[in-house]
Formats: structure tokens, C-alpha cells, sequence
């Protein structure tokens, strides 16, 4: 019986931890990446996602606010920046001081739909499915997005030059909620013309995904979604991908093998959690600073 106590107490505080502390532990993941031709200067490229932004969760607003001193030369938003049917003023508010920076954006589930109550255990079976019933106003934040100079990718290419290194975007709308219009890739990729670096953006990691935008030239690729697992095991890491990403590349960069090309594969834990399920475990919530150099 003491083992049994043992257990339980260790349960009860994993969970405390992971609800009122861990959850929010914000941080900054730095890493660098040698993908730029020959001669580039390099990009500070900021990566942010699920923040699942609600109203009162000031001490998060606040941290995201101050993001701008990070000065990134590039922004990725790829989604799930809402958590709850009245955050889209907070989560423009938090968001003012990054849209002055150059950035490019997709949209996840939760940005078109309020969040609704499920069974976090039905996760471990498999992959959610699209249900949702109410709609969100997601215009009012896109609109201002676009208005400021974000690009909107959502099933859409774009190009940017930033320090003097044109990149190339291919878009898709969120491939979770079967969104993605993977038919506009091959006029996506014609229009994009010649760049010195190509760069997929979605919201879901889905090997298809990264398979479409691979085949299209894409050298890296930018998800969310998987939240690092939300809730992960010590030294073992995620139990789930909420996709069919493999559980080693919930969070980070990987590579991934396209027709016999690497992509690499660069996945945000994000910030946030649902408002239904609000606890990290072993998994900070984090964005990441991604500076890309040259290779040569």
C-alpha cells in the first residue's frame, strides 16, 4: 500500500506542476540552421504558435508583447493564435509589436472556431476529427494581419526579401481540418518564380504536408499543431502528435526525407493549451528563434 501512496502523491504533484506551473513557463528556443546559399547574411526567423490566447490570461499577453525585442528579421505564425471567442482584441494587443517586423501567416482550427469540451483521452486512440459549431469572426484578425504587411498563406504563395535573401513561401490552410487545398501547390510553386530559399508554412505537420511541399521544392517547412506533445514522458518525450507525425519529431527541427531529398521540418510546441485541457508536462511552452546562415 505505501508504493500505492507513493504513486499517488507523485500523480497529484506532476499534475499541480503541470497546471499551475509548468504550463506557464514561457521560453525562447534558440537554435541555427546552415540552409542560406553562399554568401548570406543571416535571418533571425521567430516561429510562433498555438497560442490559444483567452482574455484573462494576462502574465502570457504580457510575455508576447515583449517579443519584439528579439528582433527578428522574420515572423511565422502558423496558427491556433486564438483559444476562446473573445480573444481576437488581446491577441492583436499582444501581437502589435511583432507586426511591424516582416512575417507571413496560416491559420489553425481554433482560429475559425470557439473551443469546445473533448475527452483528452480520446487523443491516445488517434488523430481528433474536424467538429466544431461556433464560428469565430476570423477576418477581424487576418484582416489586420494583411493590413500590416503579413502575408496570408492560407492556400497561398508569397515571396519576401529579407536581408537580401529572397525566400519563397508555399501555404496551405489548416490540413487537420481538411482545409488545405493541396491542388493550388503546383500554380503556387509556377508563381513563385526563382528564390534563393523555398519555405512551406502550415498549421499541421501531416506527412503529407511535408511530402506536397517537399515536391515542390520546398527546403523547409514550418508547423505547429502538435504542442510538443502537451504531455510528455522524462527522457522518453511525446506520447502524441495529434497527426501522423512521428512522436520523435513532435517539437524542433528534423529532417525528413522527400523522394530522396532531406527537408527539414521545423515543428513549435507552441504556448498555449486548450482552455478545456490547460496543463504542460515535461514540455515547456516555448516559440523559437531560428537563425538561418549560410551553408556555405
Amino acid at each position: 500500500m505505501p508504493f500505492v501512496y507513493t504513486i499517488l502523491a507523485l500523480g497529484i504533484l506532476a499534475l499541480i506542476w503541470g497546471v499551475m506551473i509548468e504550463r506557464n513557463l514561457f521560453t525562447v528556443v534558440r537554435e541555427e540552421l546552415p540552409i542560406l546559399p553562399a554568401g548570406s547574411k543571416p535571418i533571425r526567423v521567430l516561429h510562433i504558435s498555438d497560442l490559444h490566447l483567452a482574455p484573462w490570461q494576462k502574465r502570457k499577453l504580457a510575455w508576447i508583447s515583449k517579443l519584439s525585442k528579439l528582433e527578428p528579421d522574420l515572423v511565422i505564425d502558423t496558427g491556433d493564435n486564438l483559444g476562446h471567442r473573445d480573444a481576437i482584441r488581446p491577441a492583436l494587443s499582444a501581437l502589435d509589436s511583432l507586426l511591424g517586423t516582416k512575417g507571413v501567416f496560416v491559420n489553425g482550427s481554433n482560429d475559425y472556431h470557439a473551443p469546445e469540451l473533448r475527452n483528452p483521452l480520446s487523443y491516445l486512440n488517434k488523430p481528433s476529427s474536424p467538429s466544431h459549431n461556433e464560428v469565430l469572426p476570423t477576418a477581424r484578425m487576418t484582416d489586420v494581419f494583411e493590413a500590416k504587411g503579413w502575408l496570408n498563406l492560407n492556400n497561398n504563395a508569397g515571396s519576401l526579401t529579407v536581408t537580401g535573401t529572397r525566400i519563397g513561401f508555399l501555404g496551405l490552410d489548416d490540413p487537420h481540418d481538411e482545409l488545405a487545398w493541396y491542388a493550388t501547390l503546383d500554380a503556387q510553386a509556377s508563381n513563385l518564380g526563382k528564390q534563393d530559399l523555398i519555405i512551406g508554412v502550415a498549421h499541421a505537420p501531416y506527412l503529407k504536408v511535408i511530402n506536397e511541399f517537399g515536391s515542390r521544392g520546398a527546403d523547409l517547412v514550418f508547423a505547429g499543431h502538435t504542442h510538443g506533445g502537451q504531455v510528455c514522458l522524462p527522457k522518453f518525450g511525446a506520447i502524441i502528435t495529434n497527426c501522423d507525425l512521428p512522436a520523435k519529431d513532435a517539437k524542433g527541427l528534423s529532417r525528413q526525407n522527400v523522394n530522396g531529398k532531406n527537408v527539414w521540418l521545423n515543428v513549435c510546441a507552441g504556448l498555449g493549451t486548450s482552455i478545456f485541457a490547460p496543463i504542460r508536462l515535461f514540455c515547456r511552452p516555448e516559440v523559437r528563434l531560428l537563425t538561418l546562415v549560410s551553408a556555405g
